[in-house]
């Protein structure tokens, strides 16, 4: 696992391409991002299905009512088939891009 921080944006990279592990250290650390936004960076994965990217649900929920962003990001995956529920991007510059957003959002009050 791989943390990068940039700003308010924290990046939690899996780098030892086990998502069980990586969701269970992710899960267990938690308390220790959960003042900034969140990228869950599972690019390098290319084995995952919607069903795992469900597990993140309670985390994504959670982040959410603390009002902060938690966005997932994932190369290969069909995106229409994914819960509205949780926020999946293909890149990178995408997560950024859309925690900016929901940084003005949240300034503006909505």
């Amino acid at each position: 696992m791989k943390v990068d921080q940039k700003g308010h944006t924290v990046t939690i990279k899996d780098t030892q391409g086990d998502f069980n592990s990586f969701l269970e250290k992710v899960t267990q650390q938690f308390k220790t991002f959960e003042k900034q936004n969140i990228i869950i960076d599972l690019t390098a994965d290319t084995s995952l299905a919607e069903s795992d990217l469900k597990l993140f649900l309670p985390l994504s929920k959670q982040h959410k009512k603390a009002k902060k962003s938690f966005v997932i990001v994932v190369s290969d995956l069909d995106f229409n088939a994914i819960s509205d529920k949780l926020l999946v991007v293909p890149s990178l510059l995408e997560a950024h891009d859309i925690i900016e957003m929901e940084e003005i959002e949240r300034d503006l009050g909505f």
